[in-house]
């Protein structure tokens, strides 16, 4: 693995999640080894929101990433508020989503966030 400043679950298996879907093993299991885009509270049409990427682990119990920020002001600044603890949460945005009711089973991991 390569060097990286963090690392923690992008997402767990089996807990409802806010927009009321419940990811279940295995759903993202083709984003794993894959490198995504780390941004700023989802915000994925601007490229001053990107901080740097993340490295996807699919695991048992979910997905973990290991973050690095890039070396531009806001990399930076988010490096910061993370490593004092100010921003502790991440969140991915997917599709290609399969699903059966509410539980995804199937998609592809586009980017994840760092979000408050």
């Amino acid at each position: 693995m390569e060097q990286y400043h963090f690392s923690g679950y992008a997402t767990r298996n089996d807990l409802l999640c806010g927009d009321g879907r419940t990811i279940r093993k295995n759903a993202f299991k083709g984003c794993d080894g894959v490198r995504v885009p780390l941004v700023w509270n989802h915000i994925h049409d601007d490229p001053n929101a990107v901080l740097g990427h993340a490295i996807l682990e699919n695991r048992d119990d979910g997905v973990y990433a290991y973050c690095t920020f890039n070396d531009e002001s806001q990399g930076r600044n988010a490096h910061n508020l993370v490593k004092h603890g100010d921003v502790r949460a991440l969140s991915i945005w997917a599709n290609q989503l399969k699903q059966i009711g509410g539980d995804v089973i199937h998609g592809v991991i586009r980017e994840l966030s760092l979000v408050l």
